[in-house]
């Protein structure tokens, strides 16, 4: 029984690690490129248009989207790695 708790505790400390890995993302992306660090980025053009404002508008969904299929790769693969995959 100990064997499984164990596993058990592997399992949510990787889940855990992977969830605050993608809010970090997230925050870095939506908060840090769009709004703190917007005018350091405006700088910068991409198409035309400041790079801070372009991640405002544009980047942070391309990321976002970009965050969701990751992550559910990398929970597929937890899952798999501890064996609690569905079949």
């Amino acid at each position: 029984m100990n064997e499984v708790h164990e596993a058990g505790e592997g399992y949510w400390a990787a889940v855990l690690k992977l969830l605050f890995t993608v809010l970090a993302i997230w925050f870095l992306v939506s908060y840090g490129a769009g709004i703190i660090f917007a005018d350091a980025l405006n700088g910068i053009h991409l198409g035309g248009y400041p790079l801070g404002f372009w991640f405002a508008q544009q980047g942070s969904l391309y990321t976002f989207v970009f965050l969701i299929f990751w992550y559910a790769k990398k929970m597929a693969a937890l899952d798999i790695k501890y064996d609690v995959h569905e079949d």
